[in-house]
């Protein structure tokens, strides 16, 4: 017996030191998983103000234009983040880097076309940040840009009256963002006829409950501007393919609806769309497709990003014809 136990015992031995350095294992590994937790991520001293979601105001040779930037802490140390240009949707940032104060991303182009990368590149500001964009063509633009606000709402909103931003006439309370315009009103019918100036409310809103009824062509674009800075898309979508946030009832690049309640080409669709600070729902065709989301930021094409103020009602009209019969807005008080 004395034997057997000295032949076994180097082996008891190691199998003792393996389970011991397994048990050390699991118990560092559940360590590491419990130090994995976001509500816990502690953020490098050095990317503190950068940070967050900043509205942007861009100068394109003496004209201001808008983006929109969030930059957000990805593991320990890693920057990622999500972009909006004066056009197209939010763009993905896989990597911002932080080096002596100064952050820069890369991002590829969208419908600007043409090969290679935008820069971008800015640094803390005072409470803000300024940088300049670089183009994929060689143009350089300089940016300011401030926090985005919160934009919350507390207690039970209280509506005031109803307002009829078309009155089924004419064009009384509208203007329009260029010469091109292609609308007219016929037969108690608002009509862009096709692709030319959008058409802007000269009333503008905060909070809001808004009533649109509409009605689009076989491959049509077009869109409805929250406060002048939120696309809500109108398009011909396919009732068989997936929903997007590009697609019919989704905020352009942001939120996806939870099904497409488009009633195709050449119907009357309906949106009710009520917006509370940053929180949207959208009603299409009786079907709630988006409950109370956040909009984290501008889409493309919006008028400015001043988010915290209010803004009007706009309808795109430079991409494809589109009719309403019914605009309604009732205000928050």
């Amino acid at each position: 017996m004395l034997k057997q136990c000295a032949k076994y015992g180097p082996l008891i031995g190691l199998l003792t030191m393996g389970m011991m350095s397994c048990n050390n294992e699991t118990s560092t590994q559940k360590q590491e998983e419990e130090i994995h937790n976001a509500a816990t991520q502690v953020v490098p001293e050095e990317a503190e103000g950068v940070i967050g979601r900043w509205d942007i105001t861009v100068d394109k040779d003496g004209k201001e234009v808008p983006s929109w930037l969030e930059v957000d802490l990805s593991g320990f140390d890693v920057l990622v983040g999500a972009f909006v240009a004066d056009a197209g949707s939010s763009r993905p940032v896989s990597h911002i880097t932080l080096k002596d104060g100064v952050f820069s991303f890369q991002i590829p182009p969208q419908w600007e076309g043409g090969g290679g990368l935008f820069t971008v590149e800015g640094k803390l500001e005072g409470d803000g940040i300024t940088g300049t964009i670089t183009t994929n063509k060689g143009n350089t633009f300089n940016f300011t840009g401030v926090k985005a606000p919160y934009l919350v709402r507390t207690g039970d909103a209280t509506w005031g009256e109803p307002i009829d931003l078309f009155n089924g006439k004419d064009l009384t309370g509208w203007k329009t963002s260029g010469d091109n315009s292609q609308w007219v009103v016929e037969d108690g019918i608002l009509i862009n006829k096709e692709s030319g100036a959008n058409l802007i409310s000269e009333q503008q809103f905060e909070d809001f409950k808004l009533v649109a009824e509409f009605r689009y062509k076989e491959g049509a674009n077009s869109g409805i501007y929250l406060r002048g800075r939120y696309e809500v898309q109108i398009e011909d979508s396919p009732k068989d393919r997936h929903p997007g946030s590009h697609y019919f009832g989704g905020v352009y690049g942001f939120l996806t609806p939870s099904e497409m309640a488009t009633l195709g080409p050449n119907e009357w669709n309906r949106y009710e769309i009520t917006l509370r600070g940053r929180m949207v729902t959208i009603v299409a065709n009786g079907k709630t497709i988006i409950s109370n989301q956040e909009i984290p930021g501008i889409t493309g094409g919006a008028l400015d990003s001043h988010e915290g103020e209010p803004g009007p009602i706009y309808i795109q009209g430079d991409h494809t014809g589109v009719e309403f019969r019914k605009i309604t807005i009732t205000p928050a008080k």
